[in-house]
């Protein structure tokens, strides 16, 4: 799934974002959410949707399984 955490760190740059000010979006600490970045661990399917919407794209785009951002 490397392609999860390449897309996630995209996505966080192309918003502007520090990893720490992801990780209070999401509400997780930010070595939790450095870990999804690092390919070390993945969300929760629900913390997975709060993702997708935050930066609207699909669940498929963010885990690699279709390159269309938006349905």
């Amino acid at each position: 799934m490397g392609k999860f955490c390449e897309r996630l760190r995209g996505l966080r740059k192309e918003q502007g974002m520090t990893q720490r000010e992801m990780a209070e979006a999401c509400g997780v600490k930010p070595r939790t959410y450095q870990d999804y970045e690092y390919n070390k661990s993945y969300p929760t399917v629900v913390g997975l949707i709060f993702l997708a919407d935050f930066f609207g794209v699909t669940t498929d785009y963010l885990l690699g399984r279709s390159d269309k951002r938006e349905q």
